[in-house]
């Protein structure tokens, strides 16, 4: 597909292409819609095969950032880098100083921050050149941590919904991924008393979790086909699809990766025949937007953000119940929510302001 036909398909404002030759910087900006105020998301930095599947990514990651930031009620857009290249050998502080000096061209349409292989010590150098950046050492810090806290309490909520009571105390729960959020959303659940079956593409982070978690592991193709209560994908996007889905035996579908479903609709109408409650991406994984948010309204208060970030909880709920009274996947229901508000925002700020700046 190309660029244009995603845009009209998504309803992207702005893609932008950028390169820095002296460092050899690639990347992708995709600004998806700014409605409700400035676009934020973060950068990601993957070796993507190609360009094309870069694209791809970008496209839905930043679509999805719109509405996780209208779902937990923040009042910003969606956005979303993706920088091409290997973790391993691009990064240093001139190739991220050259990516600030991107992002500062934009002036302050798109802010950004961590996300895959991007730390809060990258956000440090690209500071050094922008002033449009969130998640910032010392302020709000890494959101990996508490993404991992809202995704646990939206499992809980899941829990509550399927077998009526949120303990996790003894159930199965099988994790795909065990980066920053997973490894952490692992620690909590194995306080909780939950059994872990656990996978990753790094051996080392699977030897970890069995070590200190007595996490259960298996290969990363086997992951979805183990008999287990709940589901937590934690890594790549697009994971639940004609292939995947017929394989789970499961009851619940958790976790804190973007874009789990291939096709929305498909995928979460196969995933509701089969009596398999999903938890919309965007709404349990938004702790670490609701985070990063919160440096937007300073002084930045850890203890009033998780009280914000818990909320998790009460608004799956309420998705759920939407859910089986209409009989619409959960991830449509997740949709029309927020699509909702970005609607009610934008047409209350068509009103007129004298002396206000109008987008």
């Amino acid at each position: 597909m190309k660029v244009f036909d995603y845009m009209e398909k998504y309803g992207h404002e702005q893609i932008i292409y950028f390169y820095d030759k002296a460092t050899g910087l690639k990347g992708i900006t995709a600004i998806h819609d700014t409605v409700l105020g400035p676009a934020i998301g973060g950068t990601r930095l993957f070796n993507y095969a190609n360009e094309d599947d870069a694209l791809f990514d970008v496209v839905r990651l930043s679509r999805g950032m719109t509405y996780k930031c209208s779902a937990a009620g923040c009042n910003c857009g969606g956005g979303k880098s993706v920088l091409l290249g290997d973790p391993g050998t691009v990064k240093n502080e001139a190739y991220l100083r050259a990516y600030g000096r991107f992002v500062q061209s934009l002036g302050g349409r798109f802010f950004t921050g961590e996300d895959m292989n991007i730390s809060e010590f990258d956000v440090d150098n690209i500071m050094k050149e922008t002033n449009y950046v969130n998640g910032r050492a010392d302020m709000s810090g890494n959101p990996s941590p508490v993404t991992s806290y809202g995704v646990y309490w939206g499992i809980k909520a899941a829990a509550k919904e399927k077998w009526g009571d949120d303990s996790l105390k003894g159930k199965v729960i099988a994790v795909q991924g065990l980066g920053a959020v997973g490894y952490t959303l692992c620690e909590y659940l194995h306080k909780e008393g939950a059994k872990l079956i656990v996978t990753d593409i790094k051996p080392e982070k699977v030897d970890r979790a069995v070590k200190e978690l007595g996490a259960t592991p298996v290969k990363c193709e086997e992951i979805y086909s183990v008999k287990c209560d709940i589901f937590s994908p934690n890594s790549v996007g697009a994971i639940l699809n004609d292939d995947t889905i017929p394989q789970l035996k499961c009851e619940v579908v958790a976790g804190a990766a973007n874009n789990v479903l291939l096709d929305e609709k498909k995928h979460g109408d196969m995933l509701m025949d089969r009596d398999i409650l999903y938890a919309p991406d965007y709404v349990i994984n938004a702790g670490g937007v609701v985070n990063v948010y919160q440096e937007f309204n300073p002084p930045y208060n850890r203890e009033r953000t998780l009280g914000i970030i818990k909320q998790i909880y009460d608004r799956l709920l309420v998705i759920f119940a939407y859910s089986k009274k209409n009989h619409l996947n959960t991830q449509l229901v997740a949709n029309k929510f927020a699509e909702d508000r970005i609607n009610l925002i934008g047409k209350m700020r068509a009103n007129f302001i004298p002396g206000e700046k109008h987008h």
